[in-house]
Formats: C-alpha cells, sequence, structure tokens
C-alpha cells in the first residue's frame, strides 16, 4: 500500500478537531466521511463547515467551485460501521481519555478492511497504548493535528516501535496532499513535541499565577508582548478548552505517576464548574459574540 492507494478517509469524531480534520482531507481531494454517533453534533460541524469555507470564499481564499467540490466528496453520518467499511486510512478524533480511544480502535479493528490504517489525534497519548486493542499495530501510527487544524499548518507523525515505516510514509503523503507540514518522529514520548514545549510554560505559568505572582490577565499581556507570542497560556487553553488541559494533565499523571504532572486545582475547579473556555463561554475569561471580556 502507498499514499495513491488512499481513496477514501472517515474522521471518527465531528468535535472541534474532528470535523476541521475531515474539511481538510476533502479539501485535499480525498472522498471523507465524518462520524459521530451524536446526530446534533454532525449537523452542527456541517453548519460550521458550510460557514467557514463561505468565509474564505468571500475573503478569495478559495474558489466557489472548490467549496462545492469538497462538499461533494464529503459525507456525514452516524454509522461507524457503515462509516469504515471501505475507508483507507481513519483518523480518531475522539475525547482525550484512553479508554474511550480503547473502545474506537476495538470497533474498528471489527469493521475496517484489513489493510486500513488507523490513526489517533490525539495530542499526548501515545498510539502503542491503543494499538493492542487491534490486530495491526504496525499500520496505527499518531497524526497530532493542532487547533484549529484549518488554520495550523503542523501535523505530528509519530511512529511506535511497531509502526511500519510504509504506514509513517503513507501518513506523511496524506499530510502533504491536504496541504500541512509535517514531522516525522520515530520515538514515542507522551506528548511528543509541541505540547511537551508548551505543557511546560503552561504549567510554568499555572504556577506563577497560584503562587500569586501575577493575576492570569497580566502573564497572558507578558507573554504576548514580551515573548512575541500570539495568545498567552491562559488564552490558549481557553481556545483548546480546559477540559482537553484537565485531560491531558490527567493522562501524563497516570502515566508518570509524577504529583507535579497532577491536573492544576484551579483547571480543575473549573472543568467541574463547566467553564470550559470559548465552547461554552465561559473559562478564564468570558466569551460574548467571540469578543473577550475581562
Amino acid at each position: 500500500m502507498n499514499a495513491n492507494d488512499v481513496k477514501q478517509i472517515t474522521v471518527i469524531g465531528a468535535g472541534q478537531m474532528g470535523h476541521q480534520i475531515g474539511m481538510l482531507c476533502a479539501l485535499g481531494g480525498f472522498e471523507t466521511i465524518i462520524q459521530d454517533l451524536n446526530g446534533n453534533a454532525l449537523q452542527d460541524a456541517e453548519a460550521k463547515l458550510q460557514t467557514i469555507m463561505s468565509k474564505w470564499v468571500s475573503k478569495g481564499k478559495l474558489a466557489e467551485d472548490a467549496k462545492a467540490s469538497a462538499f461533494n466528496r464529503l459525507r456525514f453520518s452516524a454509522s461507524l460501521e457503515e462509516s469504515v467499511r471501505n475507508s483507507d486510512l481513519i483518523i480518531e478524533a475522539v475525547t482525550e481519555k484512553l479508554d474511550v480511544k480503547k473502545e474506537v480502535f476495538s470497533k474498528l479493528e471489527q469493521y475496517a478492511p484489513p489493510n486500513s490504517i488507523f490513526a489517533t489525534n490525539s495530542s499526548t497519548i501515545v498510539n502503542s497504548l491503543i494499538a493492542g486493542e487491534t490486530e495491526r499495530s504496525e499500520k496505527v501510527v499518531n497524526m497530532h493535528f493542532f487547533f484549529p487544524p484549518l488554520v495550523m499548518d503542523c501535523v505530528e507523525v509519530v511512529m511506535s516501535e511497531q509502526t511500519s515505516e510504509e504506514t509513517a510514509q503513507i501518513a506523511m503523503e496524506v499530510c502533504k496532499k491536504i496541504n500541512r507540514t509535517a514531522v516525522l518522529l520515530k520515538k514515542e514520548i507522551s506528548g511528543f513535541v509541541a505540547n511537551r514545549i508548551l505543557g511546560s510554560l503552561q504549567k510554568e505559568a499555572v504556577a506563577l499565577y497560584e503562587q500569586g505572582i501575577a493575576d492570569y490577565k497580566d502573564i497572558d499581556i507578558i507573554c504576548r508582548k514580551a515573548l512575541n507570542h500570539p495568545i498567552g497560556p491562559f488564552e490558549l487553553m481557553d481556545l483548546s478548552g480546559l477540559d482537553v488541559a484537565y485531560y491531558v494533565m490527567e493522562q501524563r499523571y497516570r502515566e508518570t505517576g509524577d504529583p507535579a504532572d497532577k491536573p492544576f486545582a484551579c483547571v480543575a475547579e473549573k472543568v467541574e464548574k463547566g467553564e470550559l473556555g470559548r465552547k461554552t463561554g465561559k473559562g478564564w475569561y468570558e466569551y460574548h459574540s467571540n469578543k473577550i471580556k475581562s
């Protein structure tokens, strides 16, 4: 199998990552299915993509006929079995919980063709922790897209000791076809590269806040003005979702057992309150009509 054999891609999960990954694949010329058990999530995903692509057309980033062609290649389905039956590449983009991902991969093994490649979009969980749910560890790989996928031009492609070179190269070529810069990591490590660096910055930022050294808004200002970051660490948590940040830290702590890797108390408190950031209208900041309220 090579990259030219990949004709159909299925993305599992229509959430904030999955629907945009699916659109990238459709724009890249692949027959694409976005699958989610939640019908409302599928409707919401389609509506969001129509809005984003219409804005691209109005700004001259995409031709109207290219938009129409992409949507002709894109389908939405609530059936997992039907969605993966003929798929050459399946990209899992469900919640950042190991047990949930294992359950998905176990079902994929039942329904997908033997030659299908399974990729996880996990931002921190290495694929070897999931591949055991399948009979094809050599065909399992990480394809870590960054949020939001339609904007961010990077994918971390991560191999385990079992992942074949063929699988990794196909993943790299698919990224090229969907106009994304892929970086191949041949050794697994929790969090990969970007999130390990980002996690260190985030950990220090929250520690400074919890110690009362500076307010979270001031820390964001310093990171933007002094370090030239596009957004501060607290703004980034709101953008990605505080629940995502919590699950990533929780998974890291389970793997290392290091108390320093435990989820931050202030983040856990917000997650318990349902204050997850932009998607709920409140996190570290409050949001109304896409504008931040201090």
